[in-house]
């Protein structure tokens, strides 16, 4: 039991390490893959553009460690800025059409980011012992929950909060692969 435990902590510690560089080396494999069309680029970018959306929200609310976040997209999901990553990476991934490295990074991505979710999940049971329970009993892990939609749109926004943890670089990163997408499809007609 205790050395199952163990591994899982070496797991979680070694797919939060490595969940940045490895998003490089995918990023450099999408782009040598990449075989962008203006109809695919228009729909990932809508796709992309809602998930750089739902983290910008997301950030509006957050205060790290500070408090438990419970409002906002926090009250569709314990986990929106995952989810919104996800949205990015799924629009980057149809803009570019690489399929087979569509299917190798939802297999990263699910190998990567379960486990640091649940190392986090781990830390806020820590941090807030009495609000983390009820909180996760009624708030789905990544898949939204739809039925909190209008609450959790009239709680408002931070754009302080949004500014501090700096989430504007996730939109720029975003229209930087649209960039090069759309230059590479320029080149390559």
């Amino acid at each position: 039991m205790a050395q199952e435990a163990t591994w899982r902590l070496r797991a979680r510690s070694w797919a939060q390490r490595a969940r940045v560089p490895l998003g490089f080396v995918v990023a450099a494999g999408f782009l040598v893959t990449a075989r962008p069309s203006p109809a695919w680029m228009a729909v990932g970018a809508l796709i992309g553009g809602a998930g750089a959306a739902l983290r910008a929200w997301a950030t509006g609310h957050l205060r790290k460690d500070e408090k438990l976040t419970v409002q906002g997209p926090y009250r569709l999901t314990r986990n929106p800025l995952y989810l919104g990553s996800w949205l990015m990476t799924v629009g980057c991934l149809t803009a570019a059409a690489p399929w087979p490295l569509a299917l190798l990074t939802g297999a990263l991505f699910v190998g990567v980011y379960w486990p640091v979710m649940r190392a986090e999940e781990a830390h806020l049971r820590r941090l807030f012992p009495e609000d983390y329970p009820a909180y996760a009993a009624r708030t789905p892990l990544f898949w939204p929950s739809w039925r909190r939609l209008g609450a959790a749109w009239r709680d408002g926004f931070d754009a302080r909060l949004y500014l501090r943890h700096r989430e504007y670089r996730a939109a720029l990163g975003l229209a930087g692969v649209f960039l090069a997408l759309g230059a590479l499809w320029l080149w390559r007609r």
